[in-house]
């Protein structure tokens, strides 16, 4: 939980901050622009809107082509669009937590705001490790993801962990030291 509660604030300020950047900066650049083409001739704004126009039109249809809005959801079919996770889906579907989990149950905090911004945080790594085919395979669980893990698992077990699990402590025992492949054995 230590992660959790010492993201908590930053994730929500960031979130709300890249928000603010999102809905500012287009406004900001795009007068900006206008005021470094106004005096060029038609041509050269008409060419500039259009490469603007062509990778803003490119990035939508690669987000769509790609089941971008797929993985705005809960749905684990959503997570073995990648070849590369298919082996770790096929390992959930027989495992004993496809009963009561789902992926972002154990792989995304609960709440609603770190979810997403942990679905953002992770969503760009992959299509950075996808792009430049940095991806380790069979694939592997960051630092970071494997902290949210540990989370989810003594937020769902606290009852069954509480007599062993020392928050207080510096290094508290780590569920997946032992149990690393309970959610998906493969």
């Amino acid at each position: 939980m230590k992660i959790l509660k010492w993201t908590g604030g930053i994730l929500t300020r960031l979130i709300l901050r890249i928000g603010a950047m999102l809905l500012f900066i287009p406004l900001k650049v795009w007068a900006w622009l206008a005021s470094r083409f106004e005096n060029r001739p038609f041509w050269v704004r008409a060419t500039l809107v259009a490469m603007i126009g062509v990778i803003v039109g490119l990035g939508f249809f690669t987000f769509v082509y790609a089941g971008g809005f797929s993985y705005l959801s809960s749905d684990p079919e959503s997570c073995a669009n990648c070849h590369i996770m298919q082996d770790v889906y096929d390992g959930w579907n027989k495992s004993s937590h496809k009963a009561v989990a789902a992926c972002a149950d154990c792989h995304a905090p609960h709440d609603i705001v770190k979810k997403y911004a942990v679905k953002g945080i992770n969503g760009v790594n992959h299509t950075l490790a996808f792009t430049f085919n940095t991806t380790h395979e069979p694939i592997q669980i960051t630092s970071f993801n494997r902290q949210i893990v540990q989370d989810q698992c003594v937020y769902c077990h606290k009852e069954l962990v509480q007599p062993i699990s020392y928050e207080s402590s510096e290094h508290p025992p780590d569920c997946l030291r032992c149990h690393a492949r309970v959610g998906h054995d493969y």
